[in-house]
Order: structure tokens, then sequence, then C-alpha cells
């Protein structure tokens, strides 16, 4: 019997063959908690008296959820993550480093890796041929602690996409479209497999993109098999050793097979409060947007910039819709400011932060006011995730974004492309 892409990693890592429902202990190769999550691992560590890592060069903690801190609070749960890494020689990602699953991507993964990370969105790196799957702090800690874990194998649906995109559209209208189709519950616990042309013709940005929202269809990962475009990357980040070819087998075994022809996607907004509440972003042209936010793990990358910074490029913002834009690294930061994109933002009328997670969890740098709509590029527009439960959190790509903030409402990108 053949095997889908997360039966063989598993496999690799249990050291034996296994199949969909199996429960195994698997080593694990890149371990990572976040400023939110990872105080709480630590101090489950040090209950367990087991102050240290496995693997410490491939175990991250990353300061990026607050980063800068915004309160003492934070800045002593800061405090927890730089006192364990002095003690245990792990990694430390400071503040204004980046996100961490943008981070990841770019200095640690590698295809037919097993990544744990204490964060819903470490299924990002599924793009690059790895199992990548969120866990509670409690069981990453372990993870650090050992350099192994328990998992039971998903069933997988094969997403297989054909056809072209018509200007502007992109992938993350895509992975719009799947959560709207399948609902936020429709892959729960399973492992989606993107397949097809239009997969294999897509950059590594895109390719994270759909990675990176897999969890918002309830999946525990989202994988993209190894190829050129894949060694190309990897390459550029100075790790062309590190590449694999990993793929399922032709005759692996689907729980269900999702045909998408890409041809027909059209630019897509999911509305509040559910990211599964989706609509075209013509169905929804005229709604009244008090911020717009382009940024974060899902679309903060040097290309999604790009496409903002193209549309943006001599004009402004809406006198009454704000501009926040966060890269997603400090990598990225640098690119844009090479390509000139930072400087379109701040003529445009943006705020630029630091590298990090800005206003998409809500902490600071951004938060909305009573009744305020935003138009962001994250990945998650649950009720209060934006720091106010009366705010208003819409969805969307880069190039729906940028036109909205011209704008001041939702506005369709080919408008103007």
């Amino acid at each position: 019997m053949g095997k889908t892409m997360a039966e063989k990693i598993i496999g690799e890592h249990a050291g034996k063959e296994v199949c969909a429902g199996d429960i195994v202990v698997a080593a694990v190769d890149v371990a990572a908690v976040q400023d939110g999550t990872g105080p709480l691992a630590v101090q489950q560590l040090e209950k367990m008296g087991l102050v240290q890592a496995k693997n410490p060069e491939r175990t991250v903690l990353f300061i990026d959820h607050a980063a800068p801190s915004p309160h003492k609070d934070l800045s002593n749960a800061h405090r927890i993550l730089r006192d364990f890494a002095k003690k245990t020689g792990v990694d430390l990602s400071e503040v204004g480093t980046g996100v961490c699953h943008q981070r990841l991507v770019e200095s640690y993964v590698n295809p037919g890796d097993i990544l744990i990370g204490a964060d819903s969105h470490t299924c990002t790196s599924g793009a690059l041929g790895a199992f990548a799957t969120g866990m509670g702090s409690t069981d990453v800690a372990v993870g650090i602690a050992l350099g192994k874990t328990w998992l039971r194998v998903p069933e997988t649906i094969r997403i297989n996409v054909t056809g072209e995109f018509k200007e502007g559209v992109c992938a993350k209208d895509l992975i719009l479209y799947l959560i709207g189709k399948i609902t936020a519950d429709g892959a729960t616990y399973k492992a989606l497999e993107f397949v097809g042309e239009t997969i294999e013709k897509m950059s590594m940005s895109d390719r994270f993109t759909l990675s990176n929202m897999a969890v918002e269809a309830g999946a525990k990962t989202g994988l993209i098999a190894s190829d050129e475009t894949t060694r190309a990357f990897l390459e550029s980040r100075g790790r062309a050793d590190k590449f694999r070819e990993i793929a399922p087998d032709e005759n692996a075994v689907y729980e269900e097979v999702i045909e998408i022809d890409a041809s027909t996607l059209e630019p897509m907004v999911s509305a509040p409060h559910t990211v599964d509440n989706t609509s075209t972003a013509a169905g929804l042209a005229g709604t009244k947007i008090d911020q717009v936010f382009i940024g974060t793990c899902t679309n903060g990358r040097i290309e999604d910039l790009a496409i903002a910074a193209k549309i943006l490029e001599g004009k402004q913002r809406h006198p009454d819709t704000r501009l926040i834009v966060v890269p997603a690294s400090k990598d990225v930061y640098l690119d844009a400011i090479a390509a000139g994109y930072i400087e379109t933002f701040i003529k445009a009328g943006a705020a630029v932060m630091a590298p990090g997670c800005g206003p998409c969890v809500g902490v600071h740098q951004g938060i909305l006011g009573d009744g305020e709509a935003c138009l962001s590029t994250q990945n998650r527009n649950f009720q209060g995730r934006m720091g106010n439960t009366e705010g208003l959190i819409y969805l969307s790509s880069p190039a729906t974004a940028a036109i909205s903030a011209i704008k001041g409402e939702i506005t369709d990108p080919r408008e103007v492309l």
C-alpha cells in the first residue's frame, strides 16, 4: 500500500511503517515556542526537573508575539525565555528578528523533518515537505527535553489544484476559498496534502501561505512535496545540502480528494468572526474599513510586500483608514528597504513596524476601537483576535488589502490590476 507524505515522514521518525490512525512515538528534529506559550513550557520543564534540551541547536525560543514588550508582565515572560536559553544553549530569536513561522522556514526546517511548535500556525513549514504541527506547551516542552513526541498518524485529504489564477487572484484567495468550502472543522486532525499543476508552479511564498492556513480548516498539518522550487529556496538560505525529495506515493490512500480549478477563483475575503465565513471581495465591496494591516506569518514575505507596494506606489491611504505594515522577518525587512518598498509604504501614509506578529494577536501595535473594522492579511479573524471583542476583522490577500487601504472600503483588486 502506498504512503501519504504524513505516513512517510512519521514512519521514518518512528522507525517503522505506519498507517493513518496509528499512535507512535517519533523523533523530533525541530522544537519551537514563542513568548506567549514558551514561558509555560519552561515552567513545566522546571516542575519536571528537566531543564535541558536534547537538540539545543534546533530548539528555538521566539520573542515575536509581543515584541517589543508593551508592559512589564510580558517583559518578565521574555526574561524566562532568555534565562532558559542561557542555561541550555538553545537558540533565542530576539525582538525584531521576526515571526517564528517565517524564521523557521528561513533558518531551521528542512524537507522530511518533524517540527513541533507551541503555536497553531507551526504548520507553515509543511510547505517545505516537513511534518510541521502545533502542540500544547507541555507536549512541546517534553519534545524539547527528550527529543521525541507522541503522534497519532493523521488521515490525509488530497487537495488537487489545476488551472491558472486570473489577474488579481493568488494563493491566499485559494486557501480562503478552500476553507469556506470545507468549513473551519472540515479537516480536523487531518493532513492536507496540496498537489497539482497549480501548486507545482507556485513560489515558496505562496506555498507557505497555503500550509500556514491549513489549521484554519482544523488540519494537523499542510504538506507540499519538495521539488526544484524547494531546492532553490533552501539554496538561497544557505541550506542546499538539506534538500531531499519527499512526495506521496502514486498509490497512496486518501480519506478524500478535493478538486479545485484555480481559473474559476475570484479574490476572496473572510468576514467576521470565522475564517470559513467567506465571500468574494466583490460581494463585500463598499464595506467601510478603519484599518488595514499588511504582514504576519501568512502574508508578510517580500513577495507580499512587493504586491502591496506596486498598488500603493504614488498613492495615499484613505484619510479615514489607518495602514499598518509589518515585515515578517528582519531579512524580509532588509530586502524591502533595498527594494524601496518601505519608502513607498511610508509615503503612502503607512506606519511600518519592526518585524514580528504586530497587531495580529491583539497585544499591541494596532488594537481596534469599538465597532472598528480591520482588513488584514493575517490568518485568523476570531472575535477579540485583535485586542477588542467589539472589533470586526476581515481577511484578504495583500492585493485586496492594499487597494482597500486606498479606497477606504473593501475593494476587488482587479479594478486596478
